[in-house]
């Protein structure tokens, strides 16, 4: 037998939000959450300068999680608080 589900179907509980997008980049702080893969690092290397000279960052908070399958850790979270968007993804 074989169940196929349907991806589009929305999960019980409490639906979440996504933020509202920012007006701009210009003058804003972006925060970047390192996933620890081994190309995150370059990647998020690229990303910062573009994000500075082509949309007028003005600042770059980057943590590094300590493991790749484990959560960000609360502390590191606390530090991206005064960020105005994060980013995190995956550099493989």
């Amino acid at each position: 037998m074989l169940t196929v589900l349907d991806p589009r179907l929305s999960a019980e509980g409490e639906a979440l939000q996504m933020a509202p997008a920012l007006a701009s980049l210009k003058g804003a702080v972006i925060g970047f959450i390192d996933n620890a893969k081994i190309g995150t690092e370059r990647l998020y290397d690229h990303m910062v300068e573009m994000l500075k000279s082509r949309h007028g960052v003005a600042e770059v908070i980057r943590r590094r999680k300590p493991d790749t399958s484990r959560p960000v850790p609360d502390d590191m979270l606390a530090q991206l608080r005064g960020a105005d968007a994060i980013i995190s993804g995956i550099g493989d």
